[in-house]
């Protein structure tokens, strides 16, 4: 019953929420997992649509197809992602689509476990499902694309549904916003989430027989309500290191800002708060890839302190590998939901997939690591509208 009303615990009057809709900030792909979700400036394939729209861009020639599969808290919560990213308009530009759903199933419905009498009826024990989903529609276009650098911008259109068995459900709407400049070392990217604040109206559904329980135990029944989501910005740089030909190191650096009030985070105040993510990718040949990253930077009290008083900085960790053969890409991220200290590990998987012949080979110019041979841009004739 404790977890029935965890879930549909919302308010009676539509107010910001400082943890609403958190499971649009869990990730999405092994590699930006891995790389502790440090991906707005490197995201290049279907997952862009997830961390930076304007990453899709990089899809380019081909339909590019992601999917990934996750278990959390020992199999209990399951997170499930399958990303498209089609290029169209001579490559220039990029339609995405991205479905996400975060699930926990079979949980007891223990509402009628006690009978009038005051004895237990396990019989009455029924299970329900509590699932988080969110479709999301993307479109990325480059504004400059040469041999100094490739600039580009994105935009996401959210539709979330969120429920809980047939007592509560909700309906949600937003946009998201990305920027990116790119040169074969440097990379910039921004993301805006939520601009327009994103909103889960909630609607609730008891039969008469569920609300006398409510009633007899002293729960409130839940009313109609409108859940808001703040708006938030995610700047980001990453850098390329150019060992040799063959290895290379990227570093890039993310810092998740806030607006909505001081939140336990490495740079806390009020009301702009601001959450670091670190990762790195050693890319071998860009075939095989070792990753590593670090998020979640918290203070907390230090383990074994019985008095409650020494607090120490703890964060999360993450590794990860992956490899690439032709035009299938499998990735690992091994993550630690808790902090460094206290292990509660997952083990993550995914899959991406370029559809169609490998027929352009990757080049290593000044705008652009790895990237496919894209074009030629419309030739401007004078006095006329840009023509192919």
């Amino acid at each position: 019953m404790l977890m029935l009303f965890t879930c549909c615990a919302i308010g009676v009057s539509a107010q910001f929420r400082k943890y609403s809709n958190e499971f649009l900030n869990i990730g999405a792909g092994a590699r930006g997992l891995a790389m502790g979700g440090a991906q707005v400036a490197s995201s290049e394939d279907g997952n862009a649509g997830y961390w930076n729209p304007a990453g899709l861009v990089n899809v380019i020639d081909h339909p590019n197809i992601s999917m990934m599969h996750a278990d959390y808290f020992a199999g209990i919560g399951k997170y499930d992602y399958l990303s498209a990213a089609i290029p169209v308009a001579g490559s220039y530009r990029t339609l995405g689509f991205s479905l996400l759903r975060f699930g926990v199933d079979d949980i007891p419905n223990t509402l009628f476990l006690v009978e009038p009498d005051g004895s237990l009826n396990y019989n009455n024990i029924q299970s329900f499902s509590s699932a988080d989903y969110a479709f999301l529609i993307s479109y990325a276009q480059v504004i400059k694309d040469d041999d100094e650098a490739q600039i580009s911008w994105g935009v996401n259109t959210k539709i979330i549904y969120r429920n809980v068995g047939h007592f509560a459900q909700a309906w949600g709407f937003g946009f998201d916003a990305g920027f990116l400049y790119r040169t074969s070392t440097v990379r910039f990217g921004i993301t805006a989430r939520d601009i327009t604040t994103t909103f889960n109206a909630w609607s609730f559904s008891f039969t008469d027989a569920e609300k006398q329980i409510l009633y007899l135990t002293d729960n409130d029944i839940p009313i109609k309500s409108t859940e808001l989501t703040s708006p938030r910005l995610v700047p980001a740089i990453g850098y390329n290191f150019m060992l040799s030909d063959k290895l290379h190191l990227l570093a890039e650096a993310d810092f998740d800002v806030t607006f909505d009030g001081k939140r336990n985070t490495l740079i806390s105040s009020d009301p702009v708060s601001i959450d670091p993510k670190f990762g790195v990718e050693a890319n071998i040949a860009n075939v095989v890839f070792v990753r590593a990253g670090a998020q979640n930077f918290q203070r907390a009290l230090a383990d074994g302190d019985t008095l409650n008083q020494k607090r120490v900085w703890i964060f999360q960790p993450s590794i990860g590998a992956g490899f690439k053969v032709g035009n299938v890409a499998i990735d690992y991220a091994y993550t630690n939901l808790a902090n460094q200290s206290n292990p509660l590990y997952s083990h993550i998987f995914s899959l991406t997939i370029d559809l169609g012949k490998k027929e352009n080979k990757e080049k290593t110019g000044k705008g652009s690591f790895p990237q496919l041979d894209k074009p030629e841009p419309p030739k401007k004739v004078k006095g006329s509208y840009p023509v192919p």
